[in-house]
């Protein structure tokens, strides 16, 4: 069979904006088939198998004589979801750093529900931390944004709404649309007024931190935990399922808890993008966003670390 990486730099990478979304496939009765077996320049699929995945999508692995393709699909949910991973794996993937799926189509079942087709991936080399770091810092300084903070469409981190409106201010970006908005949800789910002031009163003083800090928007995967990091089977490391936007770089390690990250990975990354002054006082206000998260997700197991953070940093900031 040749390799995927020889067929799929033969398709044309769709251009991802704003204003134009990816162009949806015509209401067959197997969109899906239709796109792999004409513009996915196959003629026949040999088979189709399931992988494993996450609990949101249902994911698929069509083999053809053209190669592979990985297909993700949703029975209730509408194309703007996978719009949104499509244009951070496009974001992802024209820095030509790291490895990303690249992303091909984009539709909607006829069924209801939407899928997405993408570059099929063959997992299995062992992961080498060190590259992951350099490789990850390379996609962050090659990834610069000209309108600030944020990323042309709203996403989602995990199934939580991901608010991505510009700004040229990183502290209130950071503070409104990220722990702003997960204090703010967590209230009103669990009417949880201690952490929704606490945080809030948090949100309002997390200024000094910054202190002495240049913050470049970088383009950042966004939801950076050991299951949507691998490794193709040349040891070469990939990262899946994004959440991206563009932010402060730091804001990538807020997933660290569970990414297994050690320390050859921040020697690597560092040794490309410079460690500032003050990364260490920054770095648990970067997993709150993601605790606060997990606590709207799945409950309160996650609120007592939450709680730890916001009360660590009140205390320390004398707030």
């Amino acid at each position: 069979m040749m390799s995927t990486s020889t067929f799929f730099s033969s398709l044309p990478l769709p251009s991802f904006t704003k204003t134009k979304s990816l162009p949806m496939c015509s209401m067959s009765k197997d969109p899906v088939r239709e796109w792999i077996l004409s513009e996915g320049k196959a003629s026949k699929i040999t088979k189709i198998s399931p992988v494993g995945g996450g609990c949101i999508n249902f994911a698929n692995r069509y083999d053809t004589d053209a190669g592979s393709f990985f297909v993700k699909t949703n029975r209730s949910i509408g194309p703007s979801m996978f719009e949104a991973e499509a244009l951070g794996l496009g974001a992802m993937y024209e820095t030509g750093t790291i490895r990303v799926p690249k992303p091909y189509k984009v539709g909607s079942l006829p069924s209801g529900g939407s899928f997405i087709i993408m570059e099929f991936i063959e997992f299995g080399g062992s992961r080498d931390q060190s590259v992951l770091g350099r490789k990850l810092a390379e996609m962050h300084k090659s990834g610069k944004s000209s309108k600030g903070f944020g990323f042309d469409v709203e996403n989602t981190i995990g199934s939580t709404p991901q608010i991505n409106t510009w700004s040229s201010d990183w502290i209130q970006f950071y503070g409104e649309h990220r722990l702003g908005y997960q204090l703010q949800l967590a209230f009103d789910q669990y009417s949880d007024r201690t952490i929704l002031e606490k945080g809030q009163r948090l949100v309002e003083n997390i200024k000094p931190l910054f202190d002495n800090v240049e913050i470049e928007p970088c383009l950042l995967h966004g939801d950076l935990w050991s299951g949507n990091i691998s490794s193709d089977k040349n040891g070469e490391p990939v990262i899946l399922d994004p959440a991206c936007y563009y932010g402060h770089n730091e804001a990538e390690f807020g997933m660290s808890w569970c990414a297994g990250f050690g320390g050859s990975f921040y020697n690597s990354y560092f040794e490309v993008i410079p460690k500032q002054p003050g990364f260490e006082k920054r770095r648990d206000l970067y997993l709150l966003y993601h605790y606060l998260n997990h606590y709207n997700l799945f409950g309160s197991g996650y609120r007592s670390s939450a709680m730890s953070i916001i009360d660590d940093y009140l205390a320390y900031l004398k707030a």
